[in-house]
């Protein structure tokens, strides 16, 4: 299985070569990859470890997630310092859209933690010779136009 951070990238990594060694228990070497293993526990409904990755000063006193396959695609934008600046495509019942967010992350006790972001989400609108976004490989045009 490709690993879902990497869905829809060139030379995807399989999930048991990327997060899921994270997921298990290895600690992240930084807020990059903290990120990227942050995605695919949303993906597939992997609760204990957001809650468990999530700073305790901003952690929510609930968490219920379920797998979510409306999850299409991550791109990292840029990752420096405590920042990590992403994009993470989704489908929703008015087509695609994009949360775009600068997360800030914080290093304590020998663990990354996910703080807070600011974010913004918006309808992503692709050309009709762009890749469509549902993983099909196809032009746009020619799959979910």
């Amino acid at each position: 299985m490709i690993c879902p951070c990497q869905q829809q990238q060139p030379n995807p990594k399989a999930y048991a070569q990327c997060c899921e060694e994270i997921h298990l228990g290895k600690v992240p070497k930084s807020p990059e990859q903290l990120m990227r293993s942050r995605f695919s526990g949303f993906v597939l409904g992997l609760g204990d470890y957001i809650a468990r990755t999530w700073h305790a000063s901003t952690r929510p006193s609930e968490l219920v997630l379920t797998a979510d396959d409306q999850w299409l695609k991550l791109d990292i934008i840029k990752a420096q310092g405590t920042q990590v600046h992403f994009r993470a495509y989704f489908k929703d019942s008015d087509g695609f859209a994009v949360l775009d967010e600068i997360s800030n992350f914080v290093f304590e006790d020998e663990h990354w933690f996910y703080v807070d972001g600011k974010t913004d989400t918006h309808s992503v609108m692709l050309g009709r010779n762009d890749v469509c976004l549902c993983g099909s490989d196809k032009k746009f045009k020619k799959c979910c136009a």
